[in-house]
């Protein structure tokens, strides 16, 4: 009976451009920075922006930090488990002049992620330059994989 009303086929993009858009809707609700749930659980005031690419024989990631002298930023590696924490100074001249807005970050940040390898903590090359932080991690070669047998009981 169906086969003789007519209908639209819908094409998959519109439900690949729908997914798309909610996932967009999601990432930005999730990436945004928001300085009362981050308080509640420790994690600083706000969050760097960060990339992560994997190479055959490295990680890199590259964070965006700007504003900070290397002094001021912390880098910690926990087998897998990447922190970078610092804090960002506020500038602040009381010239007598009204503030009428402010939306850069200021205040302690925090950003912990996994690495999808594991790599050598010996042999990690990180760097500062105009504000983005670059760690590169060596990744560590795991043997083959073995089979391994089972006896009967």
């Amino acid at each position: 009976m169906f086969d003789l009303m007519p209908h639209r086929r819908r094409s998959g993009r519109e439900l690949v451009r729908f997914r798309d858009e909610m996932d967009s809707l999601f990432n930005r609700f999730f990436d945004m920075d928001l300085p009362i749930s981050r308080r509640f659980f420790g994690e600083g005031d706000w969050a760097p922006r960060v990339d992560v690419v994997e190479g055959k024989d490295d990680i890199t990631v590259q964070a965006e930090i700007p504003g900070c002298e290397v002094g001021d930023i912390d880098v910690k590696l926990d087998r897998r488990t990447l922190t970078i924490s610092g804090e960002k100074k506020q500038e602040k001249e009381d010239k007598g002049e009204n503030v009428h807005r402010v939306e850069r970050s200021y205040g302690t940040f925090s950003r912990m992620l996994q690495l999808s390898a594991d790599v050598d903590p010996k042999n990690i090359d990180a760097t500062y330059k105009k504000g983005v932080l670059k760690l590169v991690f060596k990744k560590i070669q795991s043997s083959e994989t073995k089979k391994i047998d089972i006896k009967s009981g």
